[in-house]
């Protein structure tokens, strides 16, 4: 309990900390992508390397690293898929995915072997 507790201080923190920041940024639309991931992510890590050192975060930062950019690779997909193809969007989000999986599991597989 007193981790969850922790990690919803820790969040919060990061939070308001990257509200101020895309406060300052242009466009707005920036405001929620600084204001979720990132502080969850480093409310995570900072937990993690309290509990359990520097080499699990290595790999948990890793592992987040190889999913955003499989992410990244999922948006194009999708955008394409919607905008170009014309496709149900449910369709495309489902088609995307298995592209994100190996495309995560391939850069897992390069990083930790």
């Amino acid at each position: 309990m007193s981790e969850l507790i922790l990690r919803f201080f820790i969040g919060g923190l990061f939070v308001s900390g990257f509200a101020v920041i895309s406060d300052v940024l242009r466009p707005k639309s920036f405001a929620g992508l600084f204001g979720a991931a990132p502080s969850v992510a480093l409310a995570t890590l900072s937990i993690a390397f309290a509990n359990n050192g520097m080499t699990y975060v290595q790999t948990a930062a890793q592992a987040m690293i190889a999913g955003a950019i499989a992410l990244f690779f999922y948006s194009l997909l999708v955008t394409w898929l919607l905008l170009s193809q014309r496709i149900k969007a449910w369709v495309a989000a489902v088609a995307a995915w298995l592209l994100w999986l190996t495309v995560a599991y391939g850069l897992w597989t390069v990083s930790f072997t």
